[in-house]
Parts: C-alpha cells; sequence; structure tokens
C-alpha cells in the first residue's frame, strides 16, 4: 500500500473516531433521533438528484435505509445521549465482527476459523469487563443500545451481499434517503412531539456543525474514499485499520470532553482490539471451523 494512502486511511480513521465526540456535542444541544434524522436528510439531498440509482431492488434500499439510519446510528446516537461516553461508544460499536459471525454462519453458510473465534471470545470478555465496570465512562442503557446497533451493522453486511451491487456509493446515498422519516417518528414516539416542535428553540451554531460534519466529511466522503480504497486494495490490508477508530474515539473523548477511563476499562478495550485484531487474520484452510458440522 502506498505511504499516501496509509496516512489518508489514518485521517479517515481519526475521522471517525472524533465523529462520536462531535454527535455527542450534538446531542447536548437536540433530540439525538432528530439528530440522526438531519445527519442523514443532509446527506441525502441534494446529491441524490445528481446519482443515478443503483439497478438493486427497492426493498434492499428500503432495509438498508432502516438498519444503518436507525439500528446502527440512531441507536449509537442515543446510547451516547444515555450516558455512554464517546469513547466507549466507538469501541463497542465494533462488536459488530462477533455479531457478523453468527450472521454469516446462519444466513450465509460461512464457516467460522479459530482466528475468529478466538477473537470473538477475546472481544466478549472484554465486554463482561466493561459490563462490570462502575466508570463514569459507562451506563448499562448504553451499553445495550450501542451493542443493538453494532448488530444491525452486521444486518447491514448482510442486506449489501443480498443486494449484490457494485454501486456502493450511490446505494448508500439511495438507501439513506428512508432513514430521516422512521428517525422523526421514532423520536415523537420516544420523546413526544416537542422532540421536533422545539428544534427551532434549540438548534444553534453547534448543533448546525454536528450535523454538518457528520452528513458530510464523516459519511459521504468517508464512504467515498473507504470504498475506494477498498476497490483499489485487498480486504485483508484495508479492513485492519478500522481498529484505529475505537482508539480515536477514546482519544476524542478524553481530549474534548474529559472523559475518564478507568484501568479496567482501559484493559477491557485492550482485550476487544486484540480480539479484533486476531479475528482478521488469515487463517490456514486447514484450520477452517465449521459450526454446521457441528465441530
Amino acid at each position: 500500500m502506498k505511504l499516501k494512502d496509509v496516512l489518508l486511511l489514518v485521517a479517515l480513521m481519526a475521522l471517525w473516531g472524533f465523529n462520536f465526540s462531535v454527535i455527542k456535542l450534538g446531542t447536548n444541544e437536540i433530540d439525538p433521533l432528530v439528530l440522526t434524522a438531519l445527519r442523514f436528510t443532509f446527506a441525502v439531498f441534494p446529491v441524490i438528484f445528481f446519482i443515478k440509482r443503483p439497478e438493486v431492488k427497492w426493498r434492499y434500499l428500503f432495509g438498508y435505509g432502516l438498519s444503518f439510519g436507525v439500528g446502527v446510528w440512531g441507536m449509537t446516537t442515543l446510547s451516547i445521549y444515555a450516558g455512554l461516553s464517546a469513547g466507549m461508544a466507538s469501541l463497542l460499536l465494533d462488536m459488530s465482527v462477533v455479531s457478523s459471525l453468527l450472521v454469516g454462519w446462519l444466513c450465509l453458510n460461512e464457516t467460522i476459523t479459530r482466528h475468529k473465534l478466538c477473537g470473538a471470545g477475546l472481544a466478549l470478555f472484554g465486554l463482561l469487563l466493561i459490563m462490570l465496570s462502575k466508570g463514569e465512562s459507562v451506563t448499562v442503557q448504553g451499553v445495550i443500545l450501542v451493542l443493538v446497533a453494532s448488530v444491525f451493522w452486521s444486518v447491514n453486511g448482510l442486506i449489501v451481499k443480498r443486494a449484490n451491487t457494485q454501486s456502493v456509493f450511490a446505494f448508500n446515498v439511495w438507501a439513506m434517503m428512508f432513514a430521516p422519516l422512521p428517525l422523526l417518528v421514532l423520536a415523537m414516539l420516544s420523546h413526544g412531539v416537542q422532540a421536533v416542535t422545539l428544534l427551532p428553540e434549540r438548534f444553534n451554531g453547534w448543533a448546525l456543525f454536528s450535523i454538518v460534519f457528520q452528513a458530510y466529511p464523516t459519511t459521504l466522503l468517508g464512504y467515498w474514499f473507504w470504498n475506494k480504497m477498498m476497490m483499489t486494495y485487498s480486504m485483508s490490508s484495508v479492513a485492519p485499520m478500522t481498529l484505529l477508530v475505537p482508539v480515536f474515539g477514546i482519544l476524542g473523548g478524553y481530549w474534548f470532553y474529559g472523559e475518564v477511563v478507568s484501568f479496567n476499562e482501559v484493559m477491557a478495550a485492550g482485550f476487544i482490539l486484540l480480539g479484533l485484531f486476531i479475528g482478521q487474520m488469515k487463517a490456514k484452510p486447514s484450520l477452517n471451523v465449521n459450526l454446521a458440522d457441528g465441530v
């Protein structure tokens, strides 16, 4: 991989990691679900008018829009609003690696290697340590919400596999069109109609910055460059870079909000990151474990 591309990927991981702090900034100003709805509204319009709809069935676009918009980022934003630190949210969202193993095995008949099983075990042990932690950066409700988001992240991958499209960027944009309205409805059902009606009074420069940052550099520019790198280099070369996201997420929470991470949480983060790293290692064919065969 060219040094320039490596540096750009590291910068992208920093952008994605710091984005969790920007989400927290927005939730301090306006309703978290309304914030997420505005993020996807800005990301879709007016870009969608200049991008041809991908040749996939509408149900895949609708399903991905709900899963990505409401399931992943709606729940992640709610988890931060519920008291989970930005750093912990970025780390625990990566638990999607564990749920992806089950989704791939159950729905795509994929085999699970011993490396992946070992990595998942370490990550789950790290999650257990976090659940037992009594640090200020962790709340039970926040952890549950972000774990739900991590499962939806795995569902996203399944939908993309089923859609079988090569126009990934166009697929993302057109699918995100279906996210804002359900998010607004969910906001009113859970927080009352004032979640929307009070928006003009609470909307300010910080809220606008949070929305714009999430919509353009994080979502549109970020995913465009990521997909470009995935097309240029092998997945095994690019995918491990995502391990840097929670590192920058934790640093961002510390720098911008003074979020204190306890020693136990640092140890837990180490187990999770080590597990994710091991899970992405290549294994020899002889080491494959097919759970469908009961091994």
